[in-house]
């Protein structure tokens, strides 16, 4: 956990803000992550205003799962690994990584046994926009200008209010409100020739936009 080496940098009380500034998170997150190593038994002294400092000593507990749910988190990683794009792939190869760190040893013969594999990806073209500007226009509710291409090739300009990033085989799309169509619409990101974040929030609620898409699907669902 990047607090705990944060703090054996510090021999030294540290205070708070500087704690959260080094880790990059809000003083309301540190507070909530120091609360959360004391409930583990990290001996933590100080206090909001004062400074902090951990004894020596303090191990994150072993990790306990199951065989089945050793397995499941495997084939998850394995096909995050594989399908997603690069900065989600690269994070859940970390993630793996910090969770065998901790699991006993028979867990992690059972991780580096790979009993599932991931199999070959559909072919869709290749994708040329940055995905975590789309993950983060959905996270902060913004709205995106894209340059895109429908099945025929024809190109055209939207605004959308994207609420969804959904993974296939092999390429995503993006679930979205279309300002041109005044409408929910589903965008490829293979046919994304151009993207880019608008400064504006849109102005629904994103759990407003997701009960429209699911108010559509079980309607287009109980029509079949």
């Amino acid at each position: 956990m990047s607090l705990i080496e944060e703090f054996r940098r510090h021999r030294r009380p540290v205070s708070g803000n500087d704690l959260a500034q080094a880790l990059g998170i809000s003083i309301r997150t540190l507070y909530r992550d120091i609360d959360s190593l004391r409930a583990l038994g990290a001996g933590i002294e100080g206090e909001a205003g004062v400074g902090y400092v951990m004894r020596p000593g303090f191990l994150l507990p072993p990790v306990m799962f199951t065989v089945e749910e050793v397995d499941a988190l495997v084939l998850g990683t394995l096909w995050v690994a594989d399908k997603a794009d690069r900065p989600l792939a690269e994070a859940a190869r970390k993630a793996m990584a910090k969770l065998t760190a901790v699991m006993p040893v028979e867990l992690v013969d059972r991780v580096e046994a790979q009993y599932s594999v991931v199999g070959k990806s559909e072919e869709w073209d290749p994708e040329t926009i940055d995905v975590e500007t789309v993950r983060g226009a959905i996270q902060h509710e913004r709205k995106l200008l894209i340059h895109y291409r429908d099945g025929k090739g024809k190109s055209s300009e939207r605004v959308i209010w994207p609420f969804f990033l959904i993974y296939f085989n092999g390429g995503r799309i993006i679930s979205a409100w279309c300002e041109l169509r005044d409408d929910i619409r589903h965008f490829r990101t293979d046919r994304i020739d151009t993207l880019s974040e608008i400064s504006s929030r849109y102005p629904r609620r994103r759990h407003e936009l997701i009960k429209l898409w699911r108010e559509a699907e079980a309607c287009e669902n109980a029509q079949k």
